[in-house]
């Protein structure tokens, strides 16, 4: 099996739709939440646990397995599925949002309310990335070693890994670069899109004993309308080598209170056919709003980097399972889920894991937290084919709120 999506459903709105992407490893229903496991594991969880709470597919992060254990390694193992003892599908991002962040000294999520800013992003201290027209010269987060990213160099290691779905190398900007500098690293980002197509057809010819790895481009823009049509247009309609992209993500940074705006302004400029990823989004409300503007599929670390710290979702709200209110509530997380840890374990005893620092406590939230939302995206998903998405998100919002307790 190759690579194929195919529309099952279109919602009321025209935009939001159901479909299933197909993939050597199998098919992915969509909408679908995809978790995260940045360095080849979904941290504190097993990928058994992670495929019985209904979980597709998994991203994986290419900066972080080029770095270590080495993306070679990982082509020797078989590629990443049998490398992580992972069957179904999976995901890697080009690396280009570590290149630019961590090697820049950014924080590792990039702010998106456009209201604070880390004096580190624009002191004259050493940037740790440099940004050139052939690609970018970064160094090591983990030992200060300097590497060289480039379109070509990102495709190399993206094919090494050997994920189902790979994306372009693009430039990470910010909600603080202005207008001028965003138009430039827009078309920087065109560039650099066209050498990875060039890229991606040459390895996929060389390496044909391999399953086919789908290509997707990655559209940035930040807030501004015209240059995230613009960036839409232009990989929509890009080809080279006789080839095209298989599908689209958008990256970047976007303002949270305008994330189903921007989602719609790209999704309108974009081909219908082709599946389109939404990066780096995994919040209940930010969900419902990619989902009704045409987004198919979501990757987001949130749910198990908040699962370590004890914030759990619920239906009723976001809180924090180690606050002193659940000493003594032996309910579970969640009253409605049906995940091992609800099944079997109370708020008490999850309080007093993350009192007592013992590592099961990350690893019981962690299988609540992907549970609730992959659950969460497959209601969406099934509330569209019913034609009761607006329903559905009206009750659902109408009980949750993101309060922290």
């Amino acid at each position: 099996m190759s690579f194929n999506f195919k529309i099952t459903h279109k919602g009321e709105n025209g935009r939001a739709r159901t479909g299933v992407i197909e993939t050597p490893h199998g098919p992915i229903q969509t909408p679908a939440f995809i978790p995260v496991g940045t360095k080849a594991t979904v941290k504190s969880t097993l990928p058994d646990s992670i495929s019985s709470l209904g979980a597709q597919a998994v991203l994986a992060n290419a900066y972080h397995l080029y770095l270590q254990p080495g993306s070679q390694t990982i082509d020797e193992a078989g590629g990443l599925g049998k490398f992580m003892n992972w069957p179904g599908p999976t995901f890697t991002d080009s690396g280009g949002f570590q290149v630019m962040s961590l090697g820049a000294g950014f924080k590792k999520v990039i702010d998106m309310q456009g209201d604070s800013l880390e004096e580190s992003i624009t002191s004259s201290k050493e940037r740790l990335a440099e940004v050139d027209e052939e690609g970018v010269t970064f160094k090591s987060h983990l030992d200060g070693s300097s590497h060289r990213f480039t379109p070509e160099i990102s495709m190399q290691v993206q094919h090494e890994i050997g994920a189902d779905i790979i994306f372009a190398f693009d430039e990470l900007t910010t909600l603080y670069h202005d207008k001028r500098y965003q138009e430039d690293s827009l078309e920087r980002t065109r560039r650099w899109a066209l050498r990875c197509l060039d890229e991606h057809d040459r390895l996929t010819k060389e390496r044909k004993e391999r399953p086919y790895q789908a290509l997707f481009g990655v559209l940035q823009g930040a807030h501004y309308e015209d240059l995230r049509k613009k960036a839409a247009r232009d990989l929509g309609t890009m080809s080279s080598s006789g080839i095209e992209f298989d599908g689209f993500g958008i990256g970047g940074a976007i303002e949270k209170s305008r994330l189903g705006e921007i989602v719609g302004w790209v999704v309108d400029e974009l081909p219908e056919s082709k599946p389109r990823h939404l990066l780096g989004i995994g919040e209940p409300t930010d969900l419902f709003e990619g989902v009704e503007n045409g987004a198919d599929t979501f990757d987001c670390v949130a749910p198990t980097r908040e699962a370590r710290t004890s914030a759990v979702y619920s239906t009723s709200g976001r809180f924090n399972v180690s606050g002193g209110a659940y000493r003594k509530d032996f309910s579970p997380i969640d009253d409605s889920c049906q995940c091992y840890t609800c099944k079997n374990y109370s708020r008490a005893y999850l309080n007093h894991l993350f009192r007592s620092k013992e590592i099961l406590g990350p690893t019981l939230a962690t299988i609540h937290n992907v549970s609730f939302i992959v659950d969460l995206v497959a209601k969406m998903r099934s509330a569209l084919h019913n034609g009761e998405f607006t329903e559905f998100k009206d009750s659902f919002l109408g009980k949750y709120n993101e309060r922290k307790v």
